[in-house]
């Protein structure tokens, strides 16, 4: 089965150094569950500013871990900089929400 993530930029990162690629992955887990939690959240509640905030900060760690989640990310910041509804970026913030839960799952299982 494929995985949601490729780990290939985090081997060139790391140097292909084990030890930190799972600090690295240990990181990961511990900060994005909430962040991505909290973007919803401010999604949610039409804190636009704040939905920026998140996304743009989750960004970087999406693309070192390859997850195909960037254009959606990039959608969800562009949402908030314009006057579209709730219901216009719902679909794509389940979408990432739904990604992220197995790349969380993934990654457990092969960094535990």
């Amino acid at each position: 089965m494929d995985k949601k993530y490729s780990i290939e930029s985090l081997k060139e990162i790391a140097d292909n150094d084990r030890d930190f690629m799972v600090i690295v992955v240990q990181t990961f887990l511990e900060e994005i569950p909430p962040d991505l939690k909290a973007m919803k959240e401010a999604i949610i509640n039409n804190n636009r500013e704040l939905a920026y905030q998140f996304a743009h900060k989750m960004k970087p760690n999406f693309e070192m871990f390859g997850i195909d989640v960037i254009k959606d990310i990039t959608s969800i910041e562009s949402w908030t900089k314009s006057l579209k509804s709730y219901a216009s970026i719902s679909s794509t913030l389940d979408y990432v929400t739904s990604t992220l839960d197995i790349v969380f799952k993934e990654l457990k299982e092969d960094f535990n």
